[in-house]
Formats: C-alpha cells, structure tokens, sequence
C-alpha cells in the first residue's frame, strides 16, 4: 500500500503593516481619550518640528548673509577710505574716528604687524565661509578671521599694506544671526496654546462617550444610570438616544415578563393548592401519599422554572453586606453534620442585587452540599473584582462537560448527577444571575478534589 502523504501549504509570514499595528497595538494606551490626543498632538508636534527646523535654517542663513554682507562692505569701505588717504598720520587717526564713532567696528590699527597663523574654522561654520567670500569680493586684501577666539566677539584682521594691519574685534550680532531665543520662544508658546485648545476640544467630545460607556455599564449591572442625557457629537447624541431606547425596552420587557409570570404562578399555585386540599380529603393510603409526592415535586419543578425565567426580577443593585448574606446562606442551606466553611471580610459590603445574589450563592452551596462531605466559601474584593469560590470534595466534572452544565434542563450523566432528582437548573439560574451583575461563573477542580465554582462580579 502506498501512503499519502499531503502537506499544508506554509502560512504567509506576517506583513510589515500586520507587525507595525501589532507594535502599535502592544505600546499605544488602551484608552480612547489618550489614543486621540496622541492621533491629533504627534501630527502636530512632528509638523512644528518640521517647520521650525526648516524656519530657522533659513532664518538663520538668511540673516547671517546679510550681516555678513554689511560688515563686509563696512570693512572695505574703511579700506578704500585708506587707499583714497594720503596715509598719514592724521588720516589713519581719521579713519580709525569714523570705523568706530560712526561705524563700531572696535577698529585697532597695527603698525609692524602681520598677520597670525591662519585658524581652522569650526565644523559647520557658517560665518566663517560667509565673511570670507565676502570679505573677498569687497576688500582683495590679505585678511584673518577668528570667530571663536573670543567669547561673544568676531576678530577680523585685514593687512591693507606690508606691516600695517587694521584689526575689527565686533560683537558677533554684527556678523551673524547669534540667537533665536525669541523666535523658539514664540513657537512653543504658539504650540502651546494651540495644545491646550485640542486637549479642551478633545476632552468635550471624549466625554460623552465616557458617558455613555459608564451609563451601559451600570445598565448591565442592574444599576441606576442616574440623569443620563445624550449631548455631545451628533454621532455619540444617536448612539446614546439608541441605548436610551433599548433600555426603556428591555425595561418595557422585563415588566411584561414580570406581571406575566406573577400571573402564571399565581394561577399554577391555585391549581396545586386545591389539590393538595382534595387529597387532604383523601386520608393517607399509600396511593395518597404518592400522589402527595408528586405535588410536592409538581411545586419545587414549578419554582425552579420560575425561578430561572425570572432570572434577577429587574431587582436594583444596592449596599449589601456580603459578608453576612454568605454567612446566613451557608446556616440556612446546610445539611445535618456536613459542615460549610465561610472565609470572608468582616463588614464587606458591595453594591449587588441582594435578592438575585443570595438566590445564586444558595444554588452554588446547595449544589457543593449535595455531592460533597465539606464545602469551603472563601470571598474576596478588591478594587476591581469580587470573587467568591464554592469548593467541595466530591466526584467533580469532567473539563468537557463543565460548560454543560450550565445549559438549562441538562443533567449530566457523570457521578455528580446520578441518582439525583432535580431539573438541571441550578447552575443554570446561578450564571444567569452573575451575568446580569456584570460578571460570570467557571467550573474548575477543587484543591479538595472536588468542584470548584469560581464566581467573578465587577466592582
């Protein structure tokens, strides 16, 4: 025989943009207000960077070749002054009057020198090759330029003929565009308030929706939204006008289901009364007391029903002393000599719906009581999650079947279900219940070695 052997075709490496979101996915904040105050304030700061990078290179070369220029022309119109004198004495004290009453370029007049060694220039240096060309084009003369000799000062020297040198030390303002406090200084205020405007913008319209998300919330967990009114954006006005019509739904709907079971029960009970009243009548023969039994089994399946339709009865959450429910609880549903161990807060009060919650802990304890010898009730709350975990020592459920069981009107053929009469509605109303407080319910194995349910309710 010859074996087929098929291969799978080999998965496509993730793209380039799959892996840019994951990163952004894994590092952004998982808030909605954060992430658009990052989507409006980066495009903005990268722009202004930009534009003040750019800005400034060309404020700054643009000013610099002008000053450049102008002390040049200064610098070789002191010059032609001497070529045009008659050098003398007299006429050098002249010019040195007007290079620096009229002109302030500090001019020194040298005699018996020449000029230094030449200096390297800094790296980048844009004065430095701008007085150079220009001192070229206007003076045609040996000259020497150190802009980093002295602090806050430009020296120029200029060799007009052999041993007379005309030395200019000037402010470097003169020379260059030395600072641009003023102009950094007004685009981060500008950025500034414009900053404050998309953060007061962005937060108005966050609101509403933080709003609207915090309205939902409480809705689910059975609470009061209080004066909830839409505003904001007219998308975030429709989106909370429609969950203001769903509630008022869902309540429309609840009190329907509410008005009708009160009515079906209330006519079922009559029925059942009036039989227990006929066999009353009937004395105490074995027949009679079978069809008493299955009165009595008419009544609890008749509760139960109820009680899994009605669910939490449209009960409002309030201030509960959970810490005494679970302790009345376990003392009311516990069995003989089987004990029920509750671990729990002293004075824990939370904000549930009493009667929903003590009807689920009464399932759930019931429940570990029936197939176990010891059950342990520990509850614990912290600023995020209440959770309470019912663990017993018996037969347990298998992992396939946990979810099962929560189905309604399933019983399970694992040891935990055997010989046990019931409508396989407990856990079923259990979950229920949880889940319309926020939270849910798992099954998970016990550290007795039994089943452990593990019930979990936002804060």
């Amino acid at each position: 025989m010859t074996a087929i052997v098929t291969h799978s075709p080999p998965r496509a490496a993730p793209s380039l943009w799959w892996r840019f979101n994951r990163f952004l996915e894994r590092h952004l904040p998982g808030g909605l207000y954060q992430r658009s105050l990052i989507i409006l304030v980066a495009p903005m700061v990268l722009l202004q960077s930009i534009m003040a990078g750019i800005i400034l290179e060309r404020h700054w070369d643009n000013v610099t070749k002008v000053l450049a220029r102008s002390l040049a022309r200064e610098i070789g119109l002191i010059n032609e002054l001497y070529d045009r004198s008659n050098k003398t004495p007299q006429a050098l004290d002249e010019i040195e009057n007007i290079a620096n009453r009229r002109l302030k370029l500090n001019l020194t007049i040298l005699q018996d020198a020449s000029l230094p060694d030449p200096v390297s220039p800094p790296l980048f240096s844009l004065v430095d090759s701008k007085l150079t060309r220009y001192l070229t084009k206007d003076i045609g003369k040996p000259f020497w330029i150190d802009s980093v000799g002295q602090s806050g000062f430009v020296d120029i020297r200029v060799e007009v003929e052999k041993g007379l040198v005309f030395r200019m030390l000037t402010e470097e303002d003169r020379a260059y565009a030395a600072s641009t406090d003023a102009l950094l200084m007004w685009m981060v205020i500008s950025s500034l308030v414009l900053l404050a405007i998309a953060v007061t913008f962005l937060r108005n319209q966050i609101t509403p929706i933080l709003d609207l998300a915090r309205a939902a919330r409480s809705f689910g967990l059975g609470r009061d939204v209080g004066e909830f009114q839409p505003r904001g954006a007219r998308e975030v006005r429709d989106a909370a006008q429609a969950f203001l019509n769903m509630k008022q739904r869902i309540e429309r709907h609840v009190e329907q289901r509410t008005a009708m079971l009160a009515g079906v029960s209330h006519d079922l009970r009559t029925i059942l009364t009036r039989f227990r009243l006929e066999l009353a009548f009937l004395g105490d023969g074995a027949q009679v007391q079978a069809l008493k039994e299955d009165v009595e089994e008419m009544q609890r399946m008749l509760e139960a029903y109820m009680a899994f339709v009605r669910g939490d009865g449209g009960e409002r959450a309030e201030p509960t002393d959970v810490s005494q429910l679970l302790r009345s609880v376990s003392a009311a549903v516990a069995r003989g000599n089987k004990p029920v161990t509750v671990s729990v807060e002293e004075g824990l009060t939370l904000k549930l719906k009493p009667n929903a919650f003590r009807r689920l802990m009464t399932n759930l304890i019931a429940n570990a009581l029936r197939y176990g010898q010891v059950v342990e009730v520990n509850a614990v709350a912290d600023h995020r999650r209440f959770t309470v975990t019912v663990d017993d020592d018996g037969p347990g459920i298998p992992p396939e079947l946990r979810e099962d069981a929560f189905r309604p009107f399933v019983r399970l053929d694992a040891a935990r279900n055997q010989d046990e009469s019931g409508t396989g509605l407990g856990l079923a109303i259990a979950r229920d219940i949880a889940r319309g407080h926020g939270g849910d319910i798992t099954l998970d194995v016990s550290p007795a070695g039994g089943l452990r349910a593990v019930v979990e309710i936002p804060v």
